[in-house]
């Protein structure tokens, strides 16, 4: 068997890599039109940073596992073919600012319809609305050499930081297929790839409606969550009660649970947001203008929770920014990643910088250019960004930790303080530290909801 991603991101890069680990007999391809991003997968360092990742690939690279800009002759190899491809949220026309773009799907379906050669198994991976299956058939069916595409749904639960684990020990495989003789068939030869490490009951079989909203309803689930207890940790904040003993106690009522209650700045990555949006769309387009300002005001509750840090910055720090050094302490959009879409950093020191404060910025996975990328409508000198969070909090009035890396955990805040500007303050954007022996230190020392 031959299978292929078009799409070398977050999602098809991580997920061939394992399969081509687990399935040393299939033959894996990964394909991408940026020749930037293939290069970087067949060199070092990788364009994704999860933790494990690379070793796998330096195994399995040039085995079974190939990275490639020939899309051509992938789809024309391929047996199965996952569409792990961007579909963000669109910037222009109907459903502009909530419904996905789905130009990138369209074009891989398009490109695939014109060059295969004999049936397939075309997989979505990416995230994408219900009924977008409908669509890519439409486009299968205008193969003029007689191809059979069946389309399965298969949405990726992988959280970014813990992705090779998710991968390797997923609390469950998800596929959405056609209750057809061919269907039930292509169904089992994506089950067939999952069975080599993932047990058989943990393989969830449904129509392709129910998987492909599937993933739509997790993300919304696990994002309100999230806003719920950042919600609370306002009023937490005004009453005296604190956030974090309160996520204890709700944490403990095992019809609740104690994950996604931890407080923070606000939750990012690619998924969380433009999911919301995407669903909040799909209820509008279908009628229901009291569920779609539901899952909305997740949304509202997420911005609203990172303006409140980035003014309480402000205000605590007499009401002014001007001619202050801030020390920015991580720009991913959680650990364990280099990835910065709808990371709150970027919010947080987009309203810093407006306040006219100078960042210094460190982040030991996030490139400077990328972060330079997520600024550039600033002044290139109103920032900086550092190598060690030693020279970046050095003269600073104040230290903001946006990511919760544990390496800061681990730093020598006795140091850092006396590098620092009187009065020294921290800002811990993540509970992420214990703030009454910064205090012990001498910092002036604030967290989310206590």
């Amino acid at each position: 068997m031959r299978i292929c991603s078009i799409g070398a991101g977050y999602v098809g890069g991580p997920t061939m890599v394992v399969i081509a680990e687990q399935c040393p007999e299939i033959d894996v391809s990964v394909v991408d039109v940026d020749e930037a991003r293939i290069q970087a997968w067949n060199s070092d360092p990788l364009p994704v940073y999860e933790p494990g990742l690379k070793a796998i690939v330096q195994s399995v690279r040039g085995r079974n596992l190939f990275f490639s800009t020939d899309i051509d002759k992938a789809i024309t190899e391929s047996d199965v073919i996952f569409l792990s491809v961007n579909t963000p949220v669109k910037t222009y026309g109907e459903g502009a600012g909530k419904a996905s773009d789905l130009k990138y799907i369209e074009s891989a379906v398009r490109r695939i319809a014109q060059v295969a050669t004999h049936d397939k198994i075309i997989v979505e991976k990416s995230t994408i609305p219900v009924r977008t299956a409908e669509k890519i058939r439409k486009i299968l069916n205008s193969n003029t050499r007689g191809c059979h595409f069946e389309v399965l749904s298969n949405p990726e639960f992988m959280a970014e930081g813990s992705a090779i684990h998710d991968l390797k020990h997923p609390d469950r495989i998800l596929i959405g297929g056609d209750a057809t003789e061919r269907g039930q068939a292509a169904i089992q030869t994506l089950s067939g790839i999952y069975e080599h490490w993932v047990p058989k009951h943990k393989i969830i079989v449904q129509s392709v409606w129910s998987s492909e909203l599937s993933k739509l309803s997790a993300n919304a689930f696990l994002a309100q969550r999230i806003s719920s207890i950042n919600a609370l940790s306002a009023l937490c904040e005004k009453s005296g009660a604190n956030v974090e003993e309160l996520a204890l106690a709700i944490g403990t009522d095992a019809r609740i649970g104690p994950q996604f209650l931890q407080s923070s700045v606000g939750f990012g990555g690619s998924c969380f947001k433009k999911d919301l949006l995407n669903l909040v769309y799909l209820c509008e387009h279908f009628g229901l203008p009291e569920v779609a300002h539901y899952w909305e005001q997740v949304v509202i509750m997420n911005e609203y929770q990172k303006h409140r840090f980035s003014q309480k910055i402000v205000h605590t720090l007499f009401n002014t920014l001007a001619g202050k050094k801030l020390a920015i302490f991580g720009f991913a959009f959680k650990k364990d990643t280099n990835d910065t879409r709808e990371t709150p950093a970027l919010t947080v020191c987009e309203e810093l910088l407006h306040e006219q404060a100078t960042l210094a910025i460190y982040d030991p996975k996030v490139s400077e250019s990328i972060i330079r990328k997520n600024l550039q409508t600033f002044e290139p000198t109103s920032f900086s960004v550092e190598c060690d969070p030693y020279i970046a909090a050095k003269d600073a009035h104040a230290i903001v930790i946006l990511t919760e890396w544990e390496l800061f955990k681990n730093l020598d805040y006795m140091k850092l303080y006396h590098s620092m500007k009187k009065p020294a303050f921290i800002f811990d954007g993540r509970n992420l530290l214990d703030l009454q022996i910064l205090r012990n230190i001498g910092f002036e020392a604030f967290g989310i909801g206590g």
